[in-house]
């Protein structure tokens, strides 16, 4: 009989540890971005947190990974919490200047949903960027769509 090894399991801090998604955002945004989220959308403030530094952890992956076509995309949890960061314009403007070599990093999702697995590969890739990934908020998108064009670079 083999022992199935689960998501959590599977990812061990590298050595150094866990990359901090609050070393990407100052202090003063990351707040905003809670409070933008506790408004926005009724969650508690832990929740605007996982959702916010999981948001962190997947653009810092997506602006590393951009050439690689690997189609990443997140859950509708985390995709709130991308949103609600790209609409505060000039906090989000200044975060991809700094972490894209001063470029922007365009959201253009596709019409059409899909149902590929998408959500839970883009967890894994997170993981193995040395983020750790709150599985629990990922795991409730894995069936869920995704709106990546296919063969792309799109968050």
């Amino acid at each position: 009989m083999t022992a199935t090894t689960t998501s959590t399991e599977r990812y061990q801090p590298p050595p150094g540890g866990w990359r901090d998604p609050r070393s990407f955002v100052d202090p003063d945004v990351w707040e905003r971005q809670i409070q933008l989220l506790v408004r926005d959308h009724l969650w508690d403030t832990v929740t605007a947190e996982r959702c916010f530094g999981q948001t962190i952890a997947y653009l810092i992956t997506a602006m590393e990974k951009w050439g690689q076509r690997l189609e990443i995309s997140c859950g509708p949890l985390i995709d709130r919490a991308v949103h609600n960061f790209i609409l505060d314009t000039r906090n989000y403007a200044a975060f991809c200047a700094k972490y894209f070599n001063g470029e922007f990093l365009h959201h253009v999702p596709e019409i059409e949903f899909k149902f590929d697995g998408s959500v839970e590969k883009t967890a894994h890739v997170v993981a193995g960027n040395g983020f750790e990934v709150d599985w629990s908020l990922w795991e409730a998108g894995f069936n869920q769509c995704t709106p990546c064009a296919p063969g792309t670079d799109c968050h």
